[in-house]
C-alpha cells in the first residue's frame, strides 16, 4: 500500500503549485526538500542574508506578464502586489579598461520587467500557506526511486542521519534534469538516451553569482542613471537597480567570471572588486555600501553539478518526452527546465507543474480506483 498518491520532489516554484493544485483537486500528496526552506531557486534575504519577507532576490526577481500568461495570472489570483523594474534614467556601457564609461540615454522597456512586492519569495509564502504542514518535507534528500508494481518506493535521507521509505503510487520531480541524473539512482535505470538528456539540458541560474551592494539612498538615480550596465571589462557583466518597493536601495550584477575561476578566489576579494566597478561606473558614493551580498549558484549543491560548470546556456524545454521505458506510468518531470514554454523561467515552472497535477487529477477523476 502506498503511503500517497503523489510524491513531489523538490519545493521550488513548480513543486510548490503542483502541491497546491493536487491539494485543491483532493489528491493526497508529500513533499520532499533537500533544503531546509522551501523556495529551491528564489530566494529573497534582508541585508544579513537572512530569510525575508522584504528583502533583496539572489535568484530570479523578474517576470514579465504581457509576454508570459502563466505567471501573470497566478499572480493576480494569489493577490500579490508588483512594480516596475526600475529603468528610467540613463544605462551604461563599459567597452574596455582603459576607456571611461560610456553613458547613453535609457529605453523604455518592452515588455516591462516586472518584481514582487517584498521580493520573489512573495510567490512561495502564498503558495505554502494553505498547504498542510505535515505533508511537508524538509531537509529531506532523496537517493534512489525503485520502480515497484503498484507503486515507486523512494529512499529518503532526513536531517540527523535519519533514512526513510516512501511509497508513492507516482513521483513528480521538478527537480532540473541533470541535478536529478546526478543525485537519484533508478532501479530499473534510466533509458540511456533519457539520462543522456538530462545530462545535455542546462540548469537555469546554476552556473552564476550574483553581487549586491546596500546603500542608504538610492544616489544613481538622483544622478540621472537608472543603474543599468553592461560592461566588458568586468567582474560584473550585467548590473541593475535592486532597490526594493520599500525603497531600500541596493545595486546588483551578474558576476562575469567563469565558475572555475570563481571557485579559486576568495569570495571577498570579488565582492570588492565588484563594489570597485559599481563605484567605476556610478561615482564615488557606490564605494561604501552599508552592506553587501553574494550568491554563487554554481557552488549550491541542491542547484548544481560539475556540469554546470563547464556546460552552460539557457534550457530550450520543447515537447519531447522527458520519460521513457518502463517509468512513464509513475514519473513526471515538471521543473522549469521541462517546460514546453518559458523552459528556464519562472512562468515555465508554473506551466509545468500545472500540466503535471492536470495530468493526475484527470487520471484519478477517470479512473478513481486505478494505482
Amino acid at each position: 500500500m502506498a503511503d500517497t498518491q503523489v510524491a513531489i520532489v523538490g519545493s521550488g516554484l513548480a513543486g510548490l503549485n503542483a502541491a497546491r493544485l493536487l491539494h485543491r483537486s483532493g489528491v493526497g500528496f508529500l513533499l520532499l526538500e533537500a533544503r531546509d526552506r522551501p523556495g529551491g531557486r528564489i530566494l529573497t534575504v534582508d541585508e544579513a542574508g537572512r530569510l525575508a519577507d522584504d528583502g533583496f532576490d539572489l535568484g530570479p526577481s523578474w517576470f514579465w506578464p504581457e509576454m508570459q500568461s502563466a505567471i501573470g495570472e497566478l499572480v493576480a489570483e494569489l493577490a500579490l502586489p508588483a512594480f516596475a523594474q526600475h529603468a528610467e534614467g540613463d544605462a551604461i556601457f563599459e567597452r574596455a579598461s582603459r576607456e571611461a564609461p560610456h553613458r547613453f540615454s535609457g529605453f523604455q522597456q518592452e515588455p516591462q520587467s516586472m518584481r514582487l512586492v517584498g521580493g520573489s519569495a512573495a510567490l512561495v509564502r502564498a503558495l505554502i500557506k494553505d498547504l498542510p504542514a505535515d505533508r511537508l518535507h524538509f531537509r529531506a534528500r532523496v537517493t534512489r526511486m525503485r520502480l515497484m508494481e503498484r507503486c515507486v518506493e523512494l529512499a529518503v535521507d532526513h536531517a540527523e542521519g535519519r533514512h526513510g521509505i516512501v511509497r508513492a503510487e507516482h513521483v513528480i520531480v521538478t527537480l532540473p534534469p541533470r541535478l536529478l541524473e546526478a543525485t537519484v539512482r533508478f532501479e530499473p535505470a534510466q533509458e540511456p538516451q533519457t539520462l543522456r538528456r538530462w545530462r545535455e539540458t542546462p540548469t537555469w541560474m546554476a552556473p552564476h553569482a550574483k553581487v549586491f551592494a546596500i546603500y542608504d539612498r538610492p544616489f544613481w538615480r538622483h544622478a540621472g542613471f537608472s543603474g543599468t550596465a553592461q560592461s566588458l571589462v568586468g567582474p560584473m557583466a550585467e548590473i541593475h537597480d535592486a532597490t526594493t518597493a520599500s525603497g531600500r536601495a541596493a545595486l546588483f550584477g551578474f558576476v562575469g567570471i567563469s565558475p572555475q575561476q570563481r571557485a579559486s578566489l576568495d569570495e571577498a576579494a570579488i565582492v570588492t572588486a565588484c563594489v570597485e566597478q559599481f563605484a567605476r561606473i556610478f561615482g564615488q558614493d557606490a564605494a561604501n555600501p552599508h552592506a553587501t551580498l553574494y550568491k554563487d549558484w554554481a557552488s549550491d549543491p541542491s542547484t548544481a553539478t560539475p556540469l554546470d560548470w563547464i556546460s552552460a546556456g539557457h534550457p530550450h524545454g520543447g515537447t519531447e518526452n522527458w520519460i521513457s521505458g518502463p517509468w512513464q506510468t509513475r514519473l513526471i518531470l515538471a521543473g522549469s527546465e521541462t517546460s514546453v514554454v518559458y523552459a528556464g523561467y519562472l512562468a515555465g515552472a508554473i506551466h509545468a507543474s500545472r500540466l503535471a497535477a492536470a495530468r493526475l487529477t484527470s487520471r484519478w477523476s477517470a479512473h478513481p480506483n486505478a494505482p
